[in-house]
């Protein structure tokens, strides 16, 4: 993501990259054209949300240093109880690393490809090479060390 402020108000917009390249960005309050030379990339805080559609962009063209990718499904009992883990490592990359999520479910062809058989699977990706894969619901430092393994 990143924050452009708008020229006329002032009002600061998050802007999707990917989608201001397709699309036109404008202020949410004012409706001003923003102009996103003035650009600054925002620190990403939460999990981005992967999709089969934009997991080579997500992940594998990352430049973000390794991706930490959940793998889970919202009927899944232990995905539940990893979900917060995934929100507070995010919160925690300061730009280390990227942590992701993709919903099995509604992405099987992703899914399908790296053979995620049981989940939670937590897949590592380092230069668009799967590097490490920890399957079944893991405390945050068991996550964090294999994760932080991969950050040198």
């Amino acid at each position: 993501m990143m924050v452009v402020a708008c020229q006329k108000c002032g009002t600061k917009n998050r802007v999707d990259p990917r989608m201001a390249s397709e699309q036109l960005a404008k202020c949410g309050k004012c409706g001003a054209m923003l102009d996103l030379s003035n650009a600054e990339t925002s620190v990403e805080t939460k999990p981005l949300i992967v999709t089969d559609a934009t997991f080579q962009h997500d992940v594998l063209d990352s430049k973000a240093g390794p991706v930490l990718l959940d793998c889970w499904a919202p009927w899944c009992g232990p995905c539940r109880l990893v979900g917060p883990i995934m929100e507070q490592l995010a919160a925690e990359a300061n730009d280390r690393y990227r942590v992701a999520k993709l919903n099995v479910d509604e992405n099987p062809r992703t899914a399908a490809k790296f053979q995620i058989q049981s989940i939670p699977t937590m897949l590592i990706f380092r230069n668009g090479q799967l590097v490490d894969r920890l399957v079944g619901a893991q405390p945050k430092p068991a996550i964090a060390a294999r994760l932080l393994a991969h950050t040198r």
